[in-house]
């Protein structure tokens, strides 16, 4: 493969944003998923911050029909922060990713200089039975387990148990981004377990999440290996690109600094589309 027409080409977004939402968005579900469908990519995954897209996704696949639409849940209180009963709801809805809480976290919280928060961990470090429970339902299904913005610190603990309770596939969220800063040592040993894959998005290099450079993110795929990169973008804010524009941007950046057509391809389809299940590992 020397060359594509498009890189959005059945590229997929794993971290996209879209209304209905209390924040302002730039599309609607539907407008997101034909805005996706014209620019020819494979698969979108919604995220909400407040609460379920599983049945969202599976609605607007019925209207949307030239590209896959996903879903899944964030553990904010919104929706009972560490909620086992609406963990196995999603799952069995058909959710593709369940993250640990977001703004909810406590590890956010703190960052932004707000008070509570929600922890996995108790007092002795170890994973609070609530956690521990939703790894286990997580680990009978295929799904995408991903760190939210919980601290490296709590994240590491639960990659850990993710790993013995049997789920396959957890997925890193922006390790660039300050709050959740891995060092590309810390990157390299989780990428080693095998079951850890970090999900980079374009939106941290914008003004909204403290425009991490380039490099960074770029030297974070180099040590830590583009077999384990997923290139999203976390974009549907108006004031930043449309989430697919911005997904070719972020490819043509990675070229300009080096990176081949082939790798940028397994990091925005290959490596993402295993994640979905809708390619297998050997085919990477």
């Amino acid at each position: 493969m020397n060359a594509l027409p498009d890189f959005l080409e059945d590229a997929i977004d794993l971290h996209v944003h879209s209304a209905p939402d209390v924040d302002v968005r730039r599309f609607n579900d539907l407008d997101l998923a034909r805005e996706a469908e014209r620019a020819g990519m494979g698969a979108i995954l919604i995220k909400s911050h407040q609460n379920s897209t599983v049945e969202r996704a599976w609605l607007v696949s019925k209207v949307v029909t030239g590209i896959q639409v996903f879903g899944g849940l964030v553990l904010n209180e919104t929706v009972g922060g560490l909620n086992v009963a609406a963990v196995k709801l999603a799952l069995a809805m058909g959710a593709k990713e369940i993250w640990m809480p977001t703004r909810s976290a406590l590890n956010h919280r703190l960052f932004h200089g707000e008070s509570g928060g929600i922890t996995v961990l108790d007092a002795d470090g170890s994973l609070v039975p609530a956690a521990q429970a939703i790894l286990e339902a997580v680990a009978q299904t295929d799904c995408i387990l991903s760190t939210g913005h919980l601290s490296p610190r709590e994240a590491v603990v639960l990659i850990h148990q993710a790993r013995e309770c049997g789920v396959r596939k957890v997925l890193v969220t922006h390790p660039e981004w300050a709050p959740t800063f891995y060092p590309f040592e810390q990157q390299k040993e989780l990428a080693a377990l095998g079951h850890v894959w970090f999900e980079r998005c374009f939106v941290s290099t914008t003004h909204l999440c403290g425009c991490v450079p380039f490099p960074v993110i770029e030297q974070a795929i180099i040590e830590a290996g583009v077999e384990t990169t997923i290139l999203s973008t976390d974009l549907g804010q108006p004031q930043t690109p449309p989430p697919a524009e911005g997904l070719r941007l972020y490819a043509e950046r990675l070229r300009s600094s080096g990176f081949s057509v082939d790798h940028i391809r397994q990091m925005m389809c290959d490596n993402p589309a295993y994640l979905l299940s809708t390619k297998e590992a050997g085919k990477l």
